[in-house]
């Protein structure tokens, strides 16, 4: 099992602009951020800015590093292309949004 650090970090209401292959620019919200001891890297999950408080949405993960202030949402973002990476984003994901429902 991978080890992750623990440390969870709920971000007020940062938001990044994310841009497709066709050049649209939609904003994101950030969910949270965390590092992984394992991967020695830093990762951000995001949502739709636009998304209703009650609807489904699709959470955008991405590896990331910061600005000096470690502000998500002013540094650079990387893809996640191991799916042992995934995996392992994908279960601290579900561990936040579990303990999230039982708030």
């Amino acid at each position: 099992m991978t080890e992750t650090n623990k440390n969870i970090h709920q971000e007020a209401e940062q938001e990044i602009t994310l841009i497709d292959d066709q050049g649209n620019e939609e904003l994101y919200q950030v969910l949270f951020t965390f590092d992984s001891e394992d991967y020695s890297k830093s990762y951000v999950l995001l949502y739709p800015a636009s998304s209703a408080e009650d609807e489904e949405v699709d959470i955008q993960a991405f590896a990331f590093t910061s600005d000096v202030a470690g502000d998500a949402s002013q540094g650079d973002l990387f893809p996640i292309e191991d799916d042992e990476e995934w995996e392992m984003v994908e279960e601290v994901l579900n561990t936040f949004l579990a303990d999230d429902n039982m708030q």
